[in-house]
C-alpha cells in the first residue's frame, strides 16, 4: 500500500513474517491442526489482516476472546471454524449460533443460555467444553465436570448443541519443569476420556498454547492455540528467543521526531525533573506517549533507536510524548528523522523484549497496549510476497 512519508507515528505489520510464523508453528505441530488467535484486535496488530494472513498460511482456525470480536470476523467477511471463549451471562449467544462460531461453554449457566438460543434460532450450537485443570480462572472445575458432560450430552441428544470440542488451559507452560504442566495434562486426559465415556464425540482436543506448541509435543492433542506466537514473539524468554523457535517479531513502531533543541547544562527534561542534563546537550521530543500506550514504567529506560544509535527515554514519559537525550553530537538529528522503538531488532533496533524488561512486564502486553490512534500499516498483503521472497517461501 502506499503510504505517506509524513507520520506523528506509525505501527508497521509485517503480514509476511506473520505467515512466515504461522508456518513455523505448523511445522512445531504437523499433527495437529493450528488457531491462529486473533483477540484484543490481533494482540495490537490489526484482527482482520491477521486473521486473512493466518488463514491464508495454513492456519485452520480462528480463535478470540470475546463474542464480539468473533462476530467482527464474520462481518468482515471471514468464514470458517472461529472459536470465542469468554461470555458472561446475557451475552449474544443467538448472534453467534446463527453465525456458526464455536462457543465455549465452563458452567451450567452458560449452557442453558447457548442451549436457548439455539432454540429460538432453529438450528444447533456448536459447543466447546472447557475444563478447569489447574489454571483457577475459567472453566468447568472436575467436581462439576460429570453434571456438565451429562447435561451437554442430553442437549445433544434434544438436537440443540453439537459438542465440537474439549479444551483447558495452561497456567505454566512457560516454565518448563514446572510440575503443574504434567499435572494438568493428567487431568485434562482424565476428563476428555470420561466425556468421550459418556458418548461425546469432540472434534478437536485442545490445551496447547504457545509455549505448549513451542516446546511440549505430548500436549498438542488435536489443535493447538498459539497466540503470541503468532505475532513473532517468544512466550517466555527463558524458553527462548524469537529466533531461537525461527519466528520474527511482526511489529515495528516508529515515530517521527518532532523537535530537536540545544539546551544547558543543568537542564531539567519533563514532569518531576527526574533527568537533568550533566552538559549541553541536544534534546529529541519523540511524539509519542502513555496514551499511544508507551508505557510510563518505562520511564528513564525505554530504549529507541535515534540517528543510528540506542537512546533512552530522558525522565518520564507523558501522555503524548517523551524526550530523548541525543548527546553534544545530537545536532546530526534533525527534525522529522526516524525513532525506532522496537521491532524485530535484526536491523540494530529494540525489540518489545527489551521494552518488557525496561517496563517490569512482558512484551505481549508491550505490543497488545499500543493504542488506537496509531496507525496501523500492513505490509506485504495481496499475495504476500516481500522483497527477497519467492513463492516457495510463502
Amino acid at each position: 500500500m502506499t503510504q505517506n512519508p509524513v507520520f506523528r507515528a506509525r505501527a508497521e505489520i509485517d503480514l509476511a513474517a506473520l505467515r512466515a510464523n504461522v508456518r513455523a508453528l505448523r511445522a512445531r505441530a504437523p499433527r495437529a491442526a493450528l488457531m491462529a488467535v486473533v483477540k484484543s484486535d490481533a494482540y495490537g496488530h490489526g484482527m482482520v489482516p491477521c486473521a486473512k494472513a493466518a488463514l491464508a498460511a495454513g492456519a485452520e482456525w480462528l480463535g478470540t476472546a470475546t463474542p464480539e470480536e468473533a462476530l467482527g470476523l464474520r462481518a468482515a467477511g471471514i468464514g470458517g471454524r472461529v472459536m470465542c471463549w469468554l461470555w458472561t451471562p446475557g451475552g449474544p449467544w443467538r448472534e453467534a449460533v446463527e453465525a456458526d462460531l464455536d462457543v465455549s461453554v465452563s458452567g451450567m449457566w452458560a449452557l442453558r443460555e447457548v442451549t436457548r438460543a439455539a432454540e429460538e434460532a432453529g438450528r444447533p450450537a456448536r459447543v466447546q467444553l472447557k475444563a478447569d485443570t489447574g489454571l483457577g480462572r475459567n472453566g468447568c472445575q472436575p467436581a462439576d465436570w460429570a453434571e456438565l458432560v451429562a447435561a451437554a450430552r442430553a442437549a445433544e441428544e434434544a438436537g440443540t448443541v453439537r459438542v465440537t470440542g474439549l479444551w483447558s488451559h495452561f497456567a505454566c507452560a512457560d516454565e518448563p519443569g514446572h510440575p503443574s504442566i504434567a499435572a494438568q495434562l493428567a487431568v485434562f486426559k482424565d476428563l476428555v476420556a470420561y466425556a468421550e465415556k459418556e458418548g461425546i464425540e469432540p472434534e478437536v482436543r485442545h490445551i496447547a498454547n504457545s509455549p505448549a506448541t513451542l516446546t511440549l509435543p505430548e500436549s498438542h492433542f488435536d489443535l493447538v492455540r498459539t497466540g503470541i506466537a503468532v505475532y513473532g514473539i517468544s512466550p517466555s524468554p527463558e524458553l527462548g528467543t524469537s529466533a531461537d523457535f525461527g519466528l520474527r517479531p511482526v511489529m515495528t513502531l516508529k515515530a517521527s521526531v518532532a523537535l530537536v533543541k540545544r539546551v544547558p547544562a543543568g537542564h531539567g527534561v519533563s514532569y518531576g525533573h527526574h533527568y537533568v542534563t550533566g552538559g549541553e546537550t541536544t534534546l529529541g521530543l519523540v511524539p509519542v506517549g502513555y496514551a499511544d500506550g508507551i508505557p510510563r514504567h518505562a520511564s528513564g529506560r525505554g530504549p529507541v533507536l535515534v540517528g543510528g544509535e540506542w537512546r533512552r527515554v530522558a525522565g518520564r514519559v507523558a501522555m503524548d510524548q517523551f524526550v530523548v537525550d541525543l548527546g553534544p553530537e545530537g545536532d546530526s538529528v534533525e527534525e522529522g528523522a526516524e525513532a525506532v522503538l522496537f521491532g524485530p531488532g535484526d536491523r540494530g533496533e529494540p525489540t518489545a523484549q527489551d521494552w518488557a524488561e525496561a517496563a517490569d512486564t512482558i512484551a505481549y502486553e508491550i505490543v497488545t497496549r499500543i493504542g488506537a490512534r496509531v496507525p496501523r500499516v500492513h505490509l506485504h498483503e495481496g499475495d504476500g510476497t516481500a522483497p527477497g521472497e519467492g513463492p516457495d517461501d510463502q
